[in-house]
C-alpha cells in the first residue's frame, strides 16, 4: 500500500507538476515477486505499472521467489531468515529475526541497479561517481519508523523514507489511492509472512483456499524440516504458536484496522 503511494505520487507529480515535493519523479520503480502474495498484490502491482507507463516512468518486476527458495532449501541447505514465531522447550516465547526483506528485496534491487540499469559486469568495481549516488525509496509509512536504521550499509544508494518524513500512516496512503486514483488496496506481504495478524490466514481459508493450502503446506514444512536446522526452538508462521490449520475461530478475530470515514478498514494483514 504505501509503495503504491509513492510510485503513484511520483506519476502525478511527471504529469502535473510537484505536488508533493518529498517524493520526486523515479528512474525506476521496481517490483519484486516473491512467489506468493495474494490477488489484491498482482491488482495493485498492474496498476501501477499501468500508471507508470501512461507516466512515461521506467517499470520493473524482479522474480525473487522466496516461496520456492524456502520450500526447496529449508534443512537442506541456507535460506534467508524469516521472522518467525518461536518456543522453545523451556515454553520461552521469542521471535526469529528479519533478513528476508533485506535478502529477496533490498540486496535483489542493488543487484539489478548495478548490473541492469547501470551497466557494470560482475565484479566490477563501482566507480567514485556511483558510490552512494543514487536513492532507494522505500514505503515505510510513519508509524513504521521505528524499523529504520541509521546504518546505510549500500555503497551504492542512500535509503529515503519520504512517507516518514511526510508523516503519513499507512491510512493517509489509502485514502490517497482511494480518493486520487480509486484504487482500494490492502498491504503487499507474502502470504506466509509472520507479520499477517490470524484473521489473514482465516480470510485465505475462505477466500483463496489455493494460496490457504500453500500456505498450509509451507508451515507444516517449516515445522517437519526444524529440526534439520540450527534452529533449536519450534518455530511458527501465526503469531499463536501453533500450526495454520489449527487455528480456532476465536484466535482469528484480531483483524488489524484503522479508520476512514467512520469505518473501520482491514489493513491486509
Amino acid at each position: 500500500m504505501q509503495s503504491t503511494a509513492l510510485a503513484l505520487m511520483s506519476c502525478e507529480n511527471k504529469t502535473k507538476g510537484s505536488l508533493y515535493p518529498k517524493v520526486p519523479i523515479y528512474d525506476a520503480v521496481i517490483f519484486c515477486d516473491l512467489g506468493l502474495e495474494p490477488y489484491w498484490v498482482v491488482q495493485q502491482v498492474a496498476f501501477i505499472k499501468n500508471a507508470c507507463e501512461h507516466a512515461n516512468i521506467p517499470f520493473y518486476i524482479i522474480e525473487s521467489n522466496l516461496y520456492q527458495d524456502y520450500m526447496e532449501k529449508f534443512g537442506r541447505g541456507h535460506a534467508s531468515s524469516i521472522p518467525f514465531w518461536s518456543i522453545d522447550e523451556n515454553g520461552k516465547m521469542a521471535k526469529m529475526r528479519r533478513h528476508c526483506t533485506l535478502d529477496y528485496k533490498i540486496t535483489i534491487i542493488e543487484k539489478f541497479l548495478r548490473h541492469q540499469l547501470l551497466g557494470y559486469r560482475k565484479y566490477q568495481r563501482l566507480k567514485p561517481e556511483d558510490m552512494q549516488a543514487h536513492e532507494m525509496h522505500i514505503g515505510f509509512s510513519y508509524e513504521e519508523r521505528k524499523r529504520i536504521s541509521g546504518q546505510q550499509l549500500s555503497k551504492l544508494f542512500i535509503k529515503k523514507y519520504p512517507l516518514v518524513d511526510m508523516q503519513w500512516e499507512r491510512k493517509d496512503s489509502y485514502k490517497y489511492i482511494l480518493e486520487v486514483w480509486g484504487l482500494d488496496t490492502k498491504a503487499s506481504a507474502c502470504c506466509f509472512c509472520p507479520f499477517h495478524r490470524n484473521y489473514f490466514f482465516q480470510y485465505l481459508k475462505e477466500n483463496l483456499p489455493e494460496d490457504y493450502k500453500k500456505t498450509v503446506d509451507f508451515d507444516r514444512m517449516i515445522g517437519e524440516m526444524q529440526p534439520h536446522t540450527a534452529i533449536k526452538s519450534k518455530i511458527y508462521i501465526s503469531r499463536s504458536r501453533k500450526r495454520i490449520e489449527d487455528l480456532t475461530d476465536e484466535e482469528c478475530d484480531d483483524a488489524q484496522t484503522f479508520p476512514y470515514k467512520e469505518k473501520q478498514i482491514w489493513n491486509g494483514f
